[in-house]
């Protein structure tokens, strides 16, 4: 890489400064392990999700995950990756993803930062957001699945349903 080339290729603000803020504003749980992570709890109408947010300074990119509080049994996994693969074409940010080690659903998002002075409260806002919001979206397709005995097409279906009006 050239003197000029690296000159003019600026090494982004840590986002967890700011990440860390707008945690605080909003009254949520939240533990800043060290420069580089951070977890924080977020409240959900389904259940809580768990934020964690790692920061790599040599790359500039921070990858965001968003835990549900729901494990799958082994038996049940197969259904859920279908599940999680019928869910992703239905995103435009992000994808759905399930841990190896205690199968538990996550929603998963990074950002390259890199040329940027630092990523705004806005962009981190949506980031958070985003990932609740589909967090949200698909829970009850995830308990469909999981305990409804439904197929994850009929789970997907099932959840999807907009209502509208009021009973």
């Amino acid at each position: 890489m050239s003197a000029m080339h690296q000159h003019m290729t600026e090494i982004a603000a840590n986002p967890l400064d700011q990440l860390e803020q707008i945690i605080v504003a909003n009254d949520w749980v939240f533990d800043r392990r060290n420069d580089s992570e951070m977890a924080a709890e977020a409240p959900g109408k389904w259940c809580d999700y768990g934020l964690y947010f790692a920061w790599s300074h040599e790359i500039s990119a921070m990858h965001f995950t968003c835990t549900f509080d729901l494990k799958v049994p082994p038996a049940r996994r197969a259904a859920l990756y279908e599940l999680l693969a019928l869910a992703n074409e239905r995103l435009w940010i992000g994808h759905f993803g399930m841990d190896s080690e205690d199968g538990m659903p996550l929603f998963r998002h990074s950002v390259l930062l890199r040329g940027a002075r630092a990523a705004s409260a806005e962009s981190l806002e949506d980031m958070m957001d985003i990932a609740i919001t589909e967090c949200e979206r698909f829970f009850p397709a995830f308990q469909f699945v999981l305990w409804g005995g439904k197929t994850p097409a009929d789970a997907l279906a099932a959840s999807m349903l907009e209502c509208v009006g009021e009973a």
